[in-house]
């Protein structure tokens, strides 16, 4: 994933979850808000009960793989994804299905 693909200010994080829509399920939450380039935005929050910082790093790692091998589906939105502790018991494979499903959903 491309460093501009990222979201990483405090400021940004708190305007698309403020301002923007939500849509989850029983794996992650997504807030997302519509932005005027072409190019999609991520910013990936896993909290810190769901481990120590070696899993949630292993988790964010994940998550931004499936999205960069998945980029043509994705749309030209802002997306903060915050994963739930739930998302510690599926696979890899398990967890690129719903998260591809969740996005699609938009």
């Amino acid at each position: 994933m491309k460093k501009i693909n990222i979201v990483k200010s405090n400021k940004d994080f708190d305007n698309i979850i403020k301002n923007g829509l939500f849509i989850n399920n029983k794996y992650f939450n997504v807030y997302y808000i519509n932005n005027n380039n072409n190019i999609y935005r991520i910013g990936v929050s896993v909290p810190k009960k769901i481990g120590k910082a070696v899993i949630r790093n292993k988790l964010k790692r994940q998550v931004k793989n499936i999205l960069d091998y998945n980029k043509e589906k994705i749309k030209t939105y802002d997306y903060i994804i915050m994963l739930r502790k739930s998302s510690l018991d599926i696979e890899y494979k398990e967890k690129e299905q719903e998260l591809i499903k969740l996005l699609n959903k938009l």
